[in-house]
């Protein structure tokens, strides 16, 4: 709990995929900005104002933890990590404290921006999942990451957490409670996932 007795917030940074479309081994690890993408991440989301970050680690976790230094967040490694984002995502819920809210972000996105996750925190309503959305070519505006779960709904979206799919199954069937904060002045959302995006690491 925060200073007023509400709850604070746990950012949750998904780092475990093995990057087989990109190529390049782990994107924990692509360089970014001097360091690698996991620890400037993870320093992002700290700085925007979360409580704390639990990066989940999965593929070369051992390799990771040799490559950054993640001394200022709870890193956890997902053993099952190869059956899908959806058990990093249980895990890295579960590792959060219990009467936390839970901002899911991915290691993907290097676009992601203290300023972003800032203005989710200030956005968010109880009882409501609060998600980055950013204008496609039409302008229209696509849900994103990160994602904020309200502490009294992670337990359910967590349960719904299978295969690839994090939070899908769960937004999809509350569309009512996803409250969408227009990002699109701080970034694309891109997600870093062929060669062709590489540019984003600029």
């Amino acid at each position: 709990m925060g200073i007023s007795g509400a709850p604070g917030t746990t950012a949750v940074l998904l780092a475990a995929g093995a990057g087989t479309r990109l190529g390049l081994g782990p994107k924990a690890l692509l360089p970014f900005r001097g360091r690698t993408l996991v620890e400037v991440l993870a320093d992002v989301l700290l700085a925007g104002g979360c409580r704390e970050v639990v990066t989940v680690l999965g593929a070369d976790a051992a390799t990771v933890r040799a490559g950054t230094d993640l001394s200022r967040h709870r890193v956890i490694e997902n053993p099952d990590w190869g059956t899908g984002m959806g058990s990093s995502f249980r895990a890295g819920v579960a590792a959060a404290p219990q009467a936390d809210h839970v901002l899911i972000a991915l290691v993907d996105q290097p676009g992601l921006t203290t300023e972003t996750v800032a203005r989710l925190l200030a956005a968010h309503r109880p009882g409501r999942v609060t998600a980055a959305a950013y204008r496609d070519a039409e302008g229209t505006l696509q849900r994103g990451h990160p994602l904020l779960l309200d502490a009294g709904l992670r337990a359910e979206a967590a349960e719904t957490a299978t295969g690839d799919a994090g939070a899908r199954v769960f937004l999809r069937a509350h569309s009512d409670l996803v409250d969408l904060v227009d990002c699109s002045d701080l970034s694309g959302g891109e997600d870093l996932d062929s060669p062709e995006q590489l540019h984003l690491l600029d």
